[in-house]
């Protein structure tokens, strides 16, 4: 995955546009933060999400976190190998651990969101 072409989120979830579909999962940094993945919740196929707003739960041995929405839209595929086995989030989150597909609204970007280095200096400043 060339993370030049992503757009990061603050809260440490990753975005890819591709025409009208936008793929999401989570950093690498927020990998190395949560340490071990133990159970991912994620929406049905079919579930409309809104930007800003949690789709689902990522729980590790240290804690819970929300998994936020890049984008308004219609998720029409979700990672259903991680719901049995959310190892590949931690050991490919740019690739076999993405999280959903969302069909997005028309006209949405992810131009409010973090370039990579952008993100990579908020994540070396503590953020």
């Amino acid at each position: 995955m060339d993370l030049k072409k992503l757009r990061f989120a603050p809260t440490h979830e990753w975005a890819l546009m591709e025409g009208d579909t936008c793929t999401v999962g989570i950093t690498q940094f927020a990998v190395e933060q949560l340490t071990d993945v133990v159970y991912i919740e994620l929406p049905d196929v079919g579930d409309n999400v809104f930007a800003g707003d949690s789709f689902g739960e990522i729980e590790s041995v240290k804690a819970v976190s929300d998994l936020y929405s890049p984008v308004n839209g219609e998720v029409i595929a979700i990672n259903t190998a991680l719901v049995n086995d959310p190892t590949p989030v931690s050991k490919d989150p740019y690739g076999k651990g993405w999280m959903i597909k969302i069909k997005a609204e028309p006209g949405s970007k992810l131009d409010k969101m973090m370039t990579q280095e952008q993100y990579e200096k908020q994540i070396s400043s503590g953020g």
